[in-house]
């Protein structure tokens, strides 16, 4: 029977069995499909005699003399007239007295079945507007016997009073803290946020000018931006630091507009501001690991690189002389088996406090490998320098290091090269002072070399190994292997990242490590580049002609190919190959997003429109910053291998990993952990909302052929809690 049916219908249609039961039955089914059509009830409770659920949606039923003879449950929570209260009387007791609506008989007459909204009164004498739609009731032969009435409450409209309290108090709840001052720049109003976040109230505000917030290290042209907004040429959104009451400085986000009357003169100014303390705290710390060393707390290769990038930079401006050392600690590993990791970590912390002892303020000093460091020294006269600061170095070392009641003795060897003699770029630096440092002979009286023409062996072993990768890559010896990407969730392979391999003719697979660095450094990396993406679009059609539904292949960016043409290029080879954009994802490296500038956002903002997806390799051993992430469109994070392999155990990868994952739900992105080796690693990933991993664990790169295998044999991983 239909839950709409109401109460007293069915007591009548119980009354009535012996005479009409089989009749009434059918006109409640009737109500009961009319009210299911309308969408006034989920479903239907069979049978007449077994009675009916009540809805909480509001039905009465009335005689065709306006009587009523239906009250459900939902009647009773509108109105608060009990079953027994309403059946029988007249509809016209609910309706308000001060109403001259029609009654319900002459609104079905006027409307028909239409939706009409009326006034009427509660029993705790309260008027509520509600919509009212009507149905007619009939009998078993079609004749009128009454009016099926659905209700629902309407919202009054607020009064111009009720507004008016109903804003002031969202303004007084707000966690945002609210400052309006009058046309003479005095403060009128604050909220209780104003106070929480300042500290000072309403007596100590009112009267003031919003001077007493100003922390004074803000320059003009910034004070001109806000001016300007206060004096009505526009709203002024921005970052900028106050001053609370107790002196301490904060960092706020801050809106600024001003209020006009009717012939356009600013009558008042309102700020909206919010205390950003804990985001910049997070992401501050989130820098730091970024780009710190988390044992010394000394820069990482990351920023050391970056630094000594702008140092160069200057250099080759001024023609200013400078030197690069690397400085290699012995014996760390030995500390390490026969005294534990700890001592070993606290003998690192206290050679690094040593050497910064050693150097200029103006030196930069990072610890950029395990027990290795380096150094730059900006402004030297002559590379005889950067030797005596060598055997500063080592003469630190010279004395034993107290840990604990160890006392240690420990050595090292320097490699230096200068500049601009040398070179001018950071990475040849750098691997010019490495070959020098593995030059220098143990037992040596200097302990240190500088980089020479006698070390040019390496140079031209680099020279020979580009020609060669430009012949392997004419001579068809570059191959693609894809290393498969695995669901978190249910094992199964949702894409692939596209690694090159070199079959070289002789010396059989070569390392992408051994020959990449040197693509990038002779710029042979833009035609690697784009013979990857050709053959990854021509590997991604086969697999499709095939008959093979392929999850999307990553490529990797090097940041020489990122210029204006690359939408275009990577267009055309999608176009020639009937590759479609979703089936590519493109991988760019954190060294890409350290400059920021305009033209990188809006060749990724092009390449995003075009329907491919933007993931970030390597996160968190760059120069990471929020920042970035907010501003680049990137959809996939990364996690570099380098934050895996200690996991579960290493405290610092895990509180890394942790915060990377963190982070990245929290701005919607999705998560690949690399280099996953073992299950416990797995666990552990998985456990922190990782979505993704690639590594050995899973499968090593394959080449395309045994990649298709595995995604038709439906190969999974194991990831069941």
């Amino acid at each position: 029977m239909a839950e709409a049916a109401l109460d007293r219908c069915l007591a009548l249609a119980r009354a009535a069995r012996s005479q009409q039961g089989e009749a009434l039955a059918r006109t409640l089914a009737a109500l009961d499909a009319a009210l299911t059509a309308a969408g006034a009830r989920p479903a239907a409770v069979a049978g007449a005699e077994d009675g009916f659920l009540a809805d909480q949606l509001p039905v009465i039923a009335l005689d065709l003399a306006g009587y009523l003879t239906g009250w459900n449950r939902g009647a009773e929570a509108l109105f608060g007239y009990s079953h027994a209260e309403a059946i029988g009387r007249h509809a016209l007791f609910l309706d308000a007295d001060d109403s001259d609506e029609p009654g319900v008989a002459e609104l079905f007459m006027e409307q028909g079945g239409a939706l009409v909204e009326v006034r009427r009164r509660k029993k705790s004498g309260a008027v509520i507007r509600v919509a009212m739609a009507l149905s007619m009731i009939r009998d078993d032969g079609g004749e009128a016997a009454g009016i099926l009435v659905r209700l629902s409450p309407v919202a009054e409209p607020l009064s111009e009073q009720d507004k008016v309290h109903l804003h002031a108090r969202i303004i007084e709840d707000s966690d945002q803290g609210v400052l309006i001052t009058d046309a003479h720049e005095r403060i009128v109003s604050i909220n209780g946020a104003f106070t929480r976040i300042t500290g000072y109230t309403s007596a100590e505000s009112i009267g003031h000018t919003p001077d007493l917030l100003r922390s004074g290290v803000h320059d003009a042209e910034l004070a001109a931006k806000v001016r300007a907004a206060m004096q009505g040429h526009g709203p002024w959104r921005g970052e900028i630091i106050g001053k609370r009451k107790n002196g301490e400085l904060f960092p706020q986000s801050v809106t600024i507009s001003v209020v006009r009357d009717a012939h356009g003169a600013i009558t008042h100014t309102f700020s909206l501001f919010s205390d950003i303390s804990v985001h910049k705290d997070a992401e501050a710390r989130m820098q730091r690991m970024a780009n710190y060393d988390s044992l010394t707390g000394l820069p990482n290769r990351s920023l050391f690189n970056h630094l000594v990038d702008q140092m160069l930079s200057e250099a080759r401006r001024a023609r200013e002389y400078g030197a690069l050392l690397v400085i290699e600690v012995d014996r760390i590993g030995a500390v390490s088996d026969t005294l534990g990791h700890d001592i070993a970590s606290e003998l690192l912390c206290e050679i690094g406090r040593r050497f910064r002892l050693a150097l200029r303020d103006a030196d930069i000093l990072a610890r950029i490998d395990g027990s290795k460091f380096a150094v730059a020294l900006p402004h030297i006269e002559k590379r005889e320098h950067a030797g005596i600061v060598a055997q500063k170095l080592l003469a630190t070392l010279a004395q034993p290091v107290l840990i604990g009641l160890h006392s240690l003795r420990v050595g090292a060897h320097i490699g230096i090269g200068v500049y601009l003699e040398d070179s001018t770029d950071t990475a040849s630096l750098l691997r010019y002072a490495d070959i020098a440092m593995a030059k220098v002979q143990p037992g040596a009286d200097e302990g240190f070399l500088f980089y020479s023409a006698e070390m040019d062996q390496r140079a031209k072993d680099h020279l020979r190994l580009e020609t060669e990768l430009r012949t392997a890559l004419a001579g068809g010896q570059l191959e693609l292997h894809y290393q498969p990407k695995v669901s978190l969730r249910n094992g199964r392979i949702v894409g692939a990242e596209a690694l090159i391999r070199w079959r070289h003719p002789e010396r059989g697979m070569i390392s992408p490590n051994d020959f990449i660095p040197l693509a990038e450094e002779t710029g042979l990396i833009i035609e690697i580049g784009s013979w990857v993406l050709e053959e990854a679009c021509r590997q991604i059609r086969a697999w499709k002609d095939a008959g093979l539904a392929m999850p999307p292949v990553a490529v990797n960016l090097s940041a020489r190919q990122f210029d204006r043409r690359l939408p275009a290029r990577v267009l055309d080879v999608l176009d020639r190959h009937g590759v479609l954009p979703e089936q590519i994802m493109l991988e760019i490296t954190e060294s890409l997003l350290v400059g920021g500038a305009d033209n990188v956002i809006a060749i990724m903002n092009e390449l995003v429109a075009m329907g491919l997806a933007l993931a970030l390799d390597d996160f968190g051993t760059g120069y990471s910053s929020l920042a970035y992430l907010k501003k680049f469109p990137i959809s996939t994070l990364k996690i570099d291998r380098s934050f895996v392999i200690g996991l579960p155990d290493e405290e610092n990868d895990c509180a890394i990993a942790r915060a990377i994952v963190t982070m990245a739900q929290q701005l919607r992105q999705e998560i690949v952990a690399e280099g996953v080796e073992t299950a416990e690693q797995m666990a552990f990933l998985r456990d922190l909302g990782c979505d993704q991993l690639q590594g050995y664990l899973f499968s090593p790169a394959v080449t395309g052929a045994d990649f298709a295998l595995m995604l038709r044999d439906g190969k999974r991983l194991p990831v069941a809690r």
